[in-house]
């Protein structure tokens, strides 16, 4: 079935539902209710988008995948009441699968090669479903972890999204009430993050009830730092696991628990939005996607599969997709045809009827599936990679990164090696992934020559981070993974702070320094420089928290723990347009040491 066939059939549906609405009929579903004025006021009648997105969750970790550990009714709903894709595949790792996401694009074609500074970024040509969606009327908003860039034009603002709010970085150290950006301004969050990232989607749909939106859920849970409200948890510290980790020597018991207990936190933020679109009579008329960004990020119950987050392997790569559009799309439909997250972007603007990117794409439509019966669909192939571990998926068959063929529908554990038995096919496998990875040329940092972006002519404000930065003497990083990271240890006027920047435009620029720094520590003076520009402050205000996180923390944490950072203005600083390093150090040293610094914000005031 062609798409102009599919849109026919669905503008047909609509129209129909309207004139039962007109007749005065209602849906079996809410046979009591009246439909709300403002619906039959609504002149375009275009599919809303919500897209949910989890992050470490795995495939195994919801009662639909089997795992009687946990109780996720309302995405299972999703599932029930709509469109299942038993073989559908993500990345790894977190940025690689969200900018495939976004832009329908193998991952290393779109700049994305690490998940921290800078190599996370998506590169500025690429074009993302919100800006598609936004071009053609909607309205759009993002709410959670974007893990795609910072700065503008990384920023979701630059990147199609009318609304944005929570953090840019790969992780967080805080999950309660913590510090986050609303659309480049730092803010502090209202209570559990992800209650709080559902609370912003329930006001945009209820703000936007009228109009088609897209709003787009990327969750930070269950990611470590393992956090977790007392509600969730008291229902799994006692409770004795019955599915366990193939691996079950490397099964932190505890750790799978607060996992758990984070997704039945996402279950019930799923509901609160369905309800929402319920309330509104918004149900029949929006998409709703669940989704998840790589494996589980532990070894626990994950269907036998081998491999976890990381692994190109079916247990790192594989996620729950599931597609509801109630009315439209039929319910409990279950497809095992492979597909990728890249597939996303292709198979909305044709559901929407939107105009598609004008660069090519490497997804699929993936609107035959879900509407035939028996659609004309060919075999392809599914790249996963990271690492510089790559392996690739058919239909039945997935070559690992070591050569190893495994037949996927009969061996999902990756256990009988077929490779010797099928040799043409593991060669011709062999060869198609060396042809891939010749097309899309996965960056490295050792080749990525772009700077971090400063001042923006179309944005306020600029964050750069302690994430971005490069430390020298004897600063250290408060930990090796970034993401969340301060800079402390600061000791000496000839240590300093170097980010690698380009200042898009010339502007004049309000700088505030987010530092910490102790009562008998105070008296230093800082300078930030860039260039010939230069401004300098004393430190005369004691900000001296402790570190948390650890109070919240079901188990101990790999990242860094946090702290309260205080705004300071530096002064006001004229930058000129072009290349160089931003460098912070000091001019003089009070006590023993400096401050600890987080974070640097630019606000433009011309």
């Amino acid at each position: 079935m062609g798409r102009a066939t599919i849109n026919v059939r669905l503008e047909k549906k609509v129209w129909l539902f309207f004139v039962f609405i007109a007749l005065g009929f209602s849906s079996c579903k809410e046979a009591s209710e009246k439909q709300p004025e403002q619906i039959d006021g609504r002149d375009d009648k275009r599919p809303n988008i919500v897209i949910f997105m989890a992050d470490d969750q795995g495939w195994g970790d919801l009662s639909s995948s089997g795992n009687s550990n946990i109780e996720t009714p309302n995405i299972d709903a999703l599932a029930k009441y709509g469109v299942s894709f038993t073989n559908f595949y993500v990345q790894p790792v977190c940025s690689p699968t969200r900018a495939e996401l976004l832009t329908g694009r193998h991952f290393p074609r779109t700049g994305v090669y690490s998940t921290s500074s800078g190599g996370e970024r998506l590169n500025t040509d690429e074009v993302t479903f919100a800006e598609l969606f936004k071009n053609a009327g909607y309205r759009t908003a993002a709410y959670g972890k974007w893990h795609n860039g910072m700065q503008p034009p990384y920023h979701p603002n630059a990147k199609g999204f009318d609304d944005y709010y929570g953090f840019a970085s790969g992780h967080w150290g805080n999950y309660f009430s913590p510090m986050l950006e609303h659309n480049g301004k730092i803010v502090k969050g209202e209570g559990y993050l992800a209650d709080d990232l559902t609370n912003k989607g329930l006001a945009f749909i209820e703000e936007n009830k009228n109009n088609p939106f897209l709003l787009y859920l990327p969750y930070n849970i269950p990611h470590s730092p393992m956090q977790v409200p007392d509600a969730y948890w008291k229902r799994f510290a006692t409770k004795d696991l019955s599915l366990h980790s193939d691996q079950i020597d490397e099964e932190n018991i505890e750790f799978t628990k607060a996992a758990l207990a984070m997704v039945e936190n996402i279950d019930t933020n799923v509901g609160r939005i369905l309800a929402k679109l319920r309330k509104l009579y918004l149900e029949d008329n929006t998409i709703v996607i669940y989704l998840s960004d790589n494996g589980p990020n532990s070894f626990r119950w994950n269907g036998g599969m081998r491999g976890r987050k990381g692994w190109t392997d079916e247990g790192g790569v594989r996620s729950p997709l599931y597609i509801q559009w109630a009315d439209s799309l039929p319910e409990g439909k279950k497809i095992d045809e492979i597909a990728s997250a890249i597939d996303i972007l292709p198979t909305l603007v044709s559901l929407a009827g939107i105009a598609p990117a004008a660069r090519n794409l490497d997804g699929k439509d993936l609107s035959p599936l879900l509407f035939e019966e028996n659609p004309n669909w060919s075999d392809r192939l599914i790249f996963n990679h990271w690492g510089g571990k790559t392996s690739v998926r058919t239909q039945n068959f997935r070559l690992d990164h070591e050569d190893h063929l495994y037949n996927i529908p009969q061996d999902r554990a990756q256990k009988n090696d077929l490779a010797a038995r099928w040799p043409e096919l593991t060669d011709s496998l062999k060869n198609a992934r060396a042809g891939w990875l010749r097309e899309v040329r996965p960056l490295t940092a050792e080749r990525d020559h772009r700077p971090f972006t400063l001042g923006h002519p179309n944005f306020i404000y600029t964050q750069i981070p302690a994430r971005d930065g490069v430390a020298h003497g004897a600063i250290n990083r408060s930990n090796q993974h970034p993401n969340d990271t301060f800079f402390t240890n600061w000791q000496s006027t000839k240590d300093s702070i170097t980010w690698n920047v380009e200042v898009l435009e010339d502007g004049h620029f309000e700088v505030e320094l987010y530092y910490t720094c102790p009562e008998d520590q105070l008296g230093s003076i800082v300078q930030l420089s860039f260039g010939k520009s230069k401004i300098a402050k004393k430190i005369t205000e004691a900000h001296d928290p402790p570190l948390k996180g650890m109070e919240k923390d079901r188990v101990p944490r790999i990242e860094s723990y946090v702290k309260d950072f205080k705004p300071m203005k530096l002064g006001q600083m004229v930058l000129k347009k072009g290349k160089g390093l931003l460098t912070l150090n000091a001019l003089k040293i009070k006590g023993e040491k400096v401050a600890d610094v987080r974070l640097l914000l630019f606000k433009k005031i011309d």
